[in-house]
């Protein structure tokens, strides 16, 4: 039994690896869109939605960071982050969620750790049977939640005024299924310190967000960002965004 179990993890983890060689092509549009307008400048980044480091390796990599604070609530998640031994003169990790307002919320924590979300999530569609059917064959067993942890969440201006933060240059939201409210607990006069918000926005209806994309290009826009780049995701009902300050 240990011996079928130890093979499907590993089975599993080239999946995630075919995934990620998928989102590859992705990810270079998304940094060439960047280096073209900010080169090698110091940077500062906010990375809501740090799940296991990716944003953090990405950045590191391609861009000269002054400081990114990567939010990542999940305990199994952050405490992996740490073990990463990022230099944290430059990653500073925050085991916190962001929403409109400070407040505790229950997290539902999935076998997929990148489905996890503080949204219901709607087990009657095609989408999620599709999902939970691969990661199964993968993690055999008949409950595709593995539990739920009460979570911090902060109202990003909250954050920025704890902080002192007086400019992000990108502001990264991944909470599958939250941007909105994360965006919606920046106050006027924060937005004007951001240059680049980039987020992704789920078309598929697994997660009951209660709010519509309109909602979030709608909130952009009246405080004075635009879209400046679109870019699908493969195989998935998702598209990344990358709004600008237009100030």
């Amino acid at each position: 039994m240990w011996f079928i179990e130890l093979m499907n993890k590993i089975l599993y983890k080239l999946f995630l690896r075919v995934v990620d060689l998928i989102d590859q092509n992705n990810k270079e549009k998304i940094i060439k869109f960047f280096k073209a307008r900010i080169g090698n400048n110091l940077i500062h980044v906010i990375d809501i939605g740090a799940h296991k480091g990716e944003t953090i390796d990405l950045f590191m990599k391609n861009f000269n960071i002054k400081k990114i604070y990567s939010f990542e609530p999940n305990n199994d998640l952050f405490t992996a982050l740490i073990n990463k031994n990022y230099d944290t003169n430059i990653v500073n990790l925050v085991k916190l969620g962001v929403g409109k307002i400070s407040e505790k919320k229950i997290l539902k924590i999935f076998k997929d750790s990148s489905s996890s979300t503080l949204n219901t999530i709607n087990e009657n569609t095609e989408y999620f049977k599709r999902k939970k059917k691969i990661i199964s064959f993968f993690l055999p067993g008949d409950n595709f939640l593995k539990r739920k942890q009460e979570i911090d969440v902060i109202n990003l201006s909250e954050f920025f005024n704890q902080e002192n933060i007086t400019k992000i240059d990108i502001l990264k939201i991944d909470t599958e299924g939250y941007e909105f409210h994360a965006i919606n607990g920046i106050y006027k006069l924060d937005f004007e310190k951001i240059k680049f918000i980039y987020f992704e926005h789920h078309y598929d209806l697994m997660i009951d967000k209660k709010y519509k994309f309109s909602d979030i290009n709608d909130l952009l826009k009246k405080n004075d960002f635009h879209m400046r780049y679109k870019l699908r995701m493969k195989y998935r009902k998702s598209f990344e965004y990358i709004y600008e300050n237009s100030k």
